[in-house]
């Protein structure tokens, strides 16, 4: 991947770009659904973006703050995406601190050992219908 010569790329190839969403529909929904701030402010996915650009980034439960580094309006590999920004170092450990709590919280609920088969769906089918 190498970085643009000219000097604006639209948001939403760079989010896809910058491998943040998997495709550029997905990339303009959130950019719509306002998950994605342009300095602070709600932007367009036409938007033109500039090095030294800051993004908030919200993607499910995970927030990202970033600093445009480089232009790219081609997707390449993550090594190469990764170049395109650099993340806020405070907003990386609580991403991190979030996501470790989830984990925990998940490890922490009960989980049977396995799936019920065919004699245990039809148990929890009638428990649910005499009590539903």
């Amino acid at each position: 991947m190498q970085s643009q010569t000219c000097d604006k790329v639209r948001l939403d190839k760079w989010l896809w770009a910058a491998r943040f969403f998997k495709t550029r529909a997905l990339a303009t929904e959130a950019i719509n659904g306002g998950h994605v701030h342009l300095n602070g402010s709600r932007v367009k996915p036409s938007r033109p973006l500039l090095i030294g650009d800051r993004l908030t980034i919200r993607k499910g439960a995970d927030s990202y703050e970033v600093t445009v580094l480089q232009l790219a309006d081609k997707r390449g590999s993550a090594t190469l995406a990764r170049e395109l920004y650099a993340e806020e170092e405070a907003a990386r450990l609580k991403r991190e601190q979030l996501a470790e709590q989830r984990r925990l919280e998940m490890a922490m609920q009960p989980h049977p050992p396995r799936r019920p088969d065919k004699k245990g769906r039809r148990q929890i089918i009638r428990f649910i219908n005499k009590n539903g």
